[in-house]
């Protein structure tokens, strides 16, 4: 994998394809995403998974800069590598306390989102060698403390508790009634333990209104330029870019078939690009088309190119047929999203979501990073 900092997006001749990330465009989404936060409220930034699959080193950086202070990752590894990068940034590990890993996460200053009774009892054996996060579970029955739970930990030994969080299960769907319900609960349980900071508010979360801010929140995917919610306004900037070479043009003849299982027959002669892109990139099978389904789109030039049959391990196939001669050619780059076609929109025609998209974005595409995001802090 190759990467780069440049502000140009040069490719390497043997790329196959290249991801362009824009750090000023992530660092303005933060900064948009905190100006919606009332007075008094911290934003944060969920940088889990290489933060979305872009490299966590240079979006570290720009996020620092930007003014953020406080991360949350999923697992104790992710929070040593951003503890690496960023010395002086508070970082929470969403997946709780691994056991027997107490010194691990005090030595990198980690601090623990303790979601079960045994995660408490082994944090506070150990010493409580620093600052956790409660989690406690309103609704979505994933990881988090019980309503139970939660008044034996307030009735047991103190705990030096830095922050008490909870996760929307149904903030993307802003009418849901499961919001309100468990923001009553949410509300409920914090009140256990007054004067910890509250965080409730994931990206989608924001967009409820203040209600859900409380006094820290934690965007993640519309940081990266993904559509949080059904919110129009929840989608900002887009971030990232997604282009992959040419690899031939052909023509395909009226009632040929293409790709594995012949599943798109040509209803007319039509221009073929076959594309460096495939599943094992992330580029994900399912976004492929049939004679009676839409597939995927790239773009060229002004023009949308429909995804033709399957995707494949290592190639897709585009109708390049409307693309004036001399434009798509062998090495030429069709974009997969980006600018002109959003990761949302690429996503939902493979029947997922634009985090799976992101985070399953493969090694053989080179990494760029181009803007440099405004300073309004000092980084680490």
């Amino acid at each position: 994998m190759t990467e780069t900092h440049s502000g140009a997006s040069a490719t390497d001749p043997g790329d196959n394809g290249r991801i362009t990330v824009d750090l000023a465009a992530l660092a303005t989404n933060w900064r948009r995403l905190a100006g919606q936060l009332d007075e008094g409220t911290a934003c944060g930034a969920a940088v889990k998974a290489d933060c979305y699959g872009l490299g966590d080193a240079p979006c570290l950086q720009a996020l620092w800069i930007a003014g953020c202070r406080s991360y949350f990752v999923a697992t104790p590894q992710e929070g040593a590598s951003v503890r690496r990068h960023l010395p002086d940034a508070v970082i929470h590990v969403l997946n709780g306390l691994y056991p027997g890993a107490a010194s691990f996460y005090a030595a990198n200053g980690l601090r623990p989102c303790l979601g079960s009774p045994d995660e408490v009892a082994e944090w506070r054996a150990a010493g409580a060698p620093g600052p956790a996060a409660l989690h406690v579970d309103t609704g979505i029955s994933r990881l988090g403390l019980t309503a139970e739970e939660a008044e034996a930990v307030a009735g047991g030994p103190p705990l030096d508790l830095a922050l008490i969080m909870s996760h929307l299960a149904c903030a993307d769907v802003p009418g849901n009634p499961m919001n309100q319900a468990q923001l009553a609960r949410f509300r409920a349980l914090a009140d256990l333990f007054p004067g910890v900071p509250r965080s409730l508010a994931n990206s989608a979360g924001i967009f409820l209104g203040p209600d859900f801010h409380f006094e820290l929140a934690r965007p993640g995917i519309a940081l990266y330029g993904g559509q949080a919610s059904a919110l129009e306004e929840s989608r900002l900037d887009p971030v990232v870019t997604l282009e992959a070479r040419i690899l031939q043009v052909h023509t395909l003849r009226k009632g040929g078939a293409i790709g594995y299982g012949a599943t798109f027959i040509a209803p007319r002669d039509m221009r073929v690009a076959m594309v460096a892109a495939g599943y094992a990139d992330g580029f994900l099978r399912a976004a492929g088309s049939t004679d009676t389904k839409t597939g995927a789109e790239a773009w060229l030039a002004g023009h949308r190119l429909p995804a033709l049959g399957r995707i494949s391990m290592d190639m897709s196939a585009f109708d390049v047929s409307e693309v004036p001669e001399g434009i798509a050619v062998r090495g030429a780059f069709v974009e997969l999203f980006g600018r002109n076609v959003a990761v949302d929109d690429t996503a939902a025609r493979a029947g997922t979501i634009g985090y799976e998209l992101l985070t399953s974005l493969g090694p053989r595409f080179a990494r760029h990073y181009v803007g440099t995001p405004s300073d309004s802090g000092t980084p680490a």
